[in-house]
């Protein structure tokens, strides 16, 4: 099957061939069609498998059949990152349709927004906090709206979003097509599928588990010997992209340091960063100026690398899910890829749970020359000072009992 068979607009279809596209994925290839018939639809698909392009391009399709210049289509994303994404594929395959689209988040002043709305646009690709701002100021007009996309639908719940997407569906007064993608389906998900979607078409690509394109292991490692154990892991493994994941800010920050410190080219991408470092961030991960990005979970979302070859989880992740969403950053449309996680005695658990989603035991490595056994220094890989006996600081950090921003 090919692009030509969707009938998609002729200058939709110039856009698909500039980008080199020939063959749709598998979820193009089902969520295509009943988005063009108006059908409301649920996407069931983990990243990399062609999700944006799979609603964007029957999207652009409908907006070049609407008056132009007002918001057509509204697409809710759960981070800056992914709306950058995203509006950047709107640029790439609509390169020759002449529409216009905007990315709104927050973190920057609203004025440049409000200047580019005013000038009329065909879509928005908008986090739902802004997007409220704007709509309590009355500086966005969303009464024209035929479609809408809530996209990675299950972070935006990891995100504490749901009441946010909810107070703006209230306020898109026309009947619409509505289209949610998620790698899971939590019950709160399934809850606002009721509420947002009339006799939705359900499309699911593979299950709730990483790609099979995906090579799994774990390293067991001590604590205070993780970072070592990476400047190792990293020296002695050809790759090419590599994303390392951290469970908080400091500790992305902390990692990133150190790295540079061993000669990689490294830098951290966290909530904490200012926008315009963030995207320097991610601008120089993608052109290869810097070949390390040691991230947190909620800042990866929307990191769009088809090069990542190696995913290193420094730190285990907090769930199944958020295994998965790491994951996904490699192995993308069939590109080969390894998924590398350093893990303590207290994450054997976590270990069980995600050997029950893949359906076959991680396999333990060991890297050869490497001191498994060596103390913990007299100043620890976090900058602090070594304590003994009670009272002492843990070298293992706690989990958190909820998901926070990062």
């Amino acid at each position: 099957m090919s692009f030509e068979n969707f009938n998609l607009d002729p200058n939709i279809m110039q856009g698909v061939r500039a980008q080199g596209y020939t063959e749709p994925t598998p979820i193009q290839i089902q969520a295509i069609p009943p988005i063009m018939q108006g059908r409301d639809i649920i996407g069931l698909a983990q990243t990399g498998t062609g999700k944006t392009a799979a609603f964007l391009l029957p999207v652009m399709d409908r907006l070049l059949k609407l008056p132009r210049g007002r918001i057509g289509a509204a697409v809710i994303s759960p981070t800056r990152e992914l709306a950058e994404q995203t509006c950047e594929a709107i640029d790439a395959l609509g390169q020759y349709t002449g529409l216009k689209s905007i990315s709104i988040y927050g973190g920057v002043g609203m004025e440049q927004q409000i200047r580019r709305l005013r000038s009329g646009v065909d879509i928005i690709v908008a986090c739902p906090g802004r997007l409220l701002d704007h709509i309590w100021k009355s500086t966005i007009d969303l009464s024209f709206v035929e479609m809408l996309v809530i996209d990675e639908a299950d972070r935006m719940f990891d995100m504490g979003f749901l009441p946010d997407i909810r107070s703006i569906l209230r306020c898109l007064v026309r009947p619409r097509q509505t289209m949610l993608f998620s790698a899971t389906m939590p019950p709160d998900i399934r809850r606002l599928v009721q509420e947002a979607l009339r006799i939705p078409v359900t499309v699911q690509i593979g299950h709730a588990a990483p790609a099979d394109t995906v090579s799994h292991s774990i390293y067991p490692v001590k604590q205070h010997l993780k970072i070592k154990l990476l400047s190792a892991v990293l020296r002695s493994f050809e790759t090419d992209s590599v994303l390392v994941f951290t469970r908080t800010k400091h500790r992305a920050d902390r990692v990133a340091l150190q790295l540079k410190r061993s000669g990689f080219r490294a830098t951290a991408l966290h909530g904490d960063l200012a926008q315009n470092r963030r995207q320097a961030a991610l601008d120089d991960f993608r052109d290869g100026t810097v070949k390390i990005l040691v991230a947190t979970d909620i800042a990866a979302r929307g990191i769009d690398v088809l090069s990542i070859s190696h995913v290193i989880n420094v730190d285990m992740p907090e769930s199944v899910d958020a295994y998965t969403h790491r994951i996904g950053r490699t192995g993308r449309i069939d590109q080969k890829g390894d998924a590398l996680t350093f893990v303590t005695a207290a994450d054997a658990d976590l270990v069980k749970e995600i050997e029950k989603v893949l359906k076959t035991p991680l396999e333990r490595r060991k890297l050869q020359g490497f001191d498994y056994d060596a103390p913990v220094p007299a100043v620890s890989e976090e900058g602090s000072q070594r304590r003994s006996g009670f009272g002492g600081r843990r070298t293992q950090p706690q989990r958190a009992a909820g998901t926070r921003r990062r």
